[in-house]
């Protein structure tokens, strides 16, 4: 999909009210340094745009990113907003600021009327944590179906994918039709199947 605009629309805080927008959102949840942002910057193809870091725990906002504003053509993603929400299971946050972040989350996985597409990132080298079990349970009882991405694919061998997928799967208890895709901001593998499924009605 060929990108020609991204904008940071909108950025939205704990005491914030879920604004209400004009065209199709995508959502984008996993626990802090799964590899989110550099998710969406490949979505994007900018480098930087949404902020990466070392130390998990930076985003604390939700971030509202506008797609190719205006332009309907073939070959070109869709014009939409790609919505960062702010990592979660970070050890070192308090109790308070991560029943903060859970409210805001689950306050715009409820009343957000554009939310179309809400994906789920997991760490591929990992069995699914508490947080992220519960982060899908919180997804599914919000009415919505969420798309699992499994990150960091470029860190195993290609043997060991499709027993990792599997772990998820059992972990996550996820039925056969839930579409999972494996990714890596590496190679940008899984980058046009993601953009397929946003672009999908």
């Amino acid at each position: 999909m060929k990108i020609r605009s991204v904008d940071l629309e909108k950025v939205i805080g704990v005491t914030s009210q879920v604004p209400s927008m004009n065209r199709m959102e995508a959502a984008f949840a996993g626990k802090s340094n799964v590899g989110k942002s550099s998710l969406i910057n490949a979505l994007m193809n900018r480098k930087g745009f949404a902020r990466v870091s070392e130390r998990p725990g930076k985003t604390q906002t939700i971030n509202y990113y506008r797609i190719n504003k205006d332009t309907n053509e073939p070959g070109f993603a869709p014009d939409c907003y790609l919505v960062d929400l702010p990592g979660y299971g970070y050890a070192k946050t308090s109790l308070e600021e991560k029943a903060k972040w859970g409210k805001m989350i689950e306050g715009y996985l409820h009343s957000s009327a554009m939310l179309e597409k809400v994906f789920l990132l997991v760490d591929i080298r990992h069995e699914p944590s508490e947080n992220d079990v519960m982060m899908y349970k919180w997804i599914v009882e919000n009415e919505k179906e969420p798309i699992i991405i499994a990150t960091k694919k470029d860190k195993i061998k290609r043997s060991q994918v499709n027993k990792n997928l599997s772990i998820i799967r059992k972990t996550l208890n996820l039925s056969a039709d839930v579409t999972m895709i494996p990714f890596s901001a590496q190679t940008k593998e899984g980058l046009e199947e993601i953009w397929k499924v946003i672009a999908s009605k």
